[in-house]
């Protein structure tokens, strides 16, 4: 990936949101549900979109806004956009659907470092100045466009038959994922077959149904998700109102 970062080096959206949909799946908790927007770390997914926050150095959203249209907006720590004098704008050139509410506040917070959207097969971003050095892209979501780093971060505790190759391994189940193919009886063949005792199955298939991974519509954010709230131009706000921090 390039720094700053390229419309072209992200893959297509649906690509993003199955490799960024699966990890949300693996790591949802009935615990973390019940949690405030404003104090959940890693990697989920509520009515706002998906969402990753190391809660410190990264923090991003990615938003299906339909009729094939995306949004991908956040922080790394890396991004130097925010600071740039003169201001860089980084709503040049945007469409009229992003959610500007909730971006205009968080670039007043100074709590934003670039956004990405992507409609008609292409995605794009504002223009940047000669001479900037990076806009956070690389280093806040190298880890769902580098095929590689997500199958390094599926350990699905294999009981030894599968193992990453196999069916059910590492590589099947990404490979499924993104032929939109993890269906709920796949995600509760995986739970079976783990050695590890820390899955949450019922959170894990309501997270299922919200991403749409298994073939079907996306669903809403009920059965115990709390799903930040929705202005009328679709910006994204947290429940009771309160607004993500990204610094």
């Amino acid at each position: 990936m390039h720094r700053p970062g390229l419309p072209g080096d992200l893959p297509g959206p649906k690509t993003l949101w199955a490799r960024w949909g699966l990890l949300a799946v693996l790591e949802a908790s009935t615990e973390n549900e019940e949690l405030p927007f404003v104090h959940r770390t890693g990697t989920w997914i509520d009515g706002g979109g998906l969402h990753v926050d190391d809660c410190g150095c990264t923090a991003w959203t990615l938003t299906d806004m339909g009729e094939g249209r995306f949004v991908l907006y956040g922080e790394d720590e890396s991004s130097d956009v925010k600071w740039h004098k003169p201001p860089i704008d980084m709503l040049a050139g945007a469409p009229d659907w992003l959610p500007f509410a909730r971006l205009r506040d968080l670039i007043e917070g100074y709590e934003l470092g670039c956004v990405y959207w992507y409609e008609n097969g292409a995605w794009s971003r504002a223009p940047y100045p000669e001479g900037l050095d990076d806009d956070g892209l690389d280093c806040g979501m190298s880890r769902f466009v580098d095929r590689g780093d997500v199958l390094g971060t599926l350990d699905l505790g294999e009981d030894g038959e599968s193992g990453q190759d196999g069916e059910g391994g590492p590589q099947d189940v990404l490979d499924r994922t993104e032929r939109y193919e993890l269906t709920p009886q796949r995600v509760e063949s995986l739970v079976a077959r783990s050695e590890y005792d820390h899955w949450d199955l019922p959170a894990m298939l309501r997270a299922l149904r919200l991403t749409g991974l298994a073939g079907d519509a996306p669903g809403d954010a009920g059965s115990g998700a709390r799903a930040p709230e929705r202005e009328p131009d679709g910006a994204v706000r947290a429940p009771g109102g309160s607004e993500r921090s990204y610094s």
